[in-house]
């Protein structure tokens, strides 16, 4: 169960950590790609904050996840210089890629194609009757 005071230092960590991302991409060089926090979860001692991000197009995701991850300690910096009244401390950063649009993506396109588990039931494992 999350508290109050993770949920708010979430919030904050998301829409700064957003901001830094999406100007570290354009200076980059970067201009048609989306960079978005899906989520940030922090720990109950505020110590970690795993933010999940969604790279879009997701082409280039994983090698830009690398990037973002080599970057941390300057992301955590950046971020600091930010929320320097509201945070005494700001916790260690640890970045994923949230692929669950993707996921979601597959799922549409499976509905729409020719392997849609509705129309064409062979594609499902066949169930044991117990």
């Amino acid at each position: 169960m999350e508290s109050q005071r993770q949920r708010k230092i979430a919030g904050i960590i998301q829409k700064d950590v957003v901001d830094i991302l999406q100007r570290a991409a354009t200076e980059g060089g970067l201009q048609g790609t989306l960079i978005s926090v899906t989520q940030v979860k922090v720990t109950v001692d505020l110590s970690i904050a795993k933010v999940y991000i969604s790279i879009f197009p997701n082409t280039s995701a994983q090698t830009l996840l690398e990037g973002i991850k080599a970057n941390s300690p300057t992301i955590r910096h950046e971020l600091s210089q930010r929320t320097k009244n509201q945070l005494r401390r700001v916790p260690e950063l640890q970045f994923y890629l949230d692929d669950s649009l993707d996921y979601i993506d597959q799922i549409e396109q499976s509905l729409k194609g020719e392997d849609n588990p509705i129309e064409n039931s062979d594609l499902l494992d066949k169930r044991k009757k117990s």
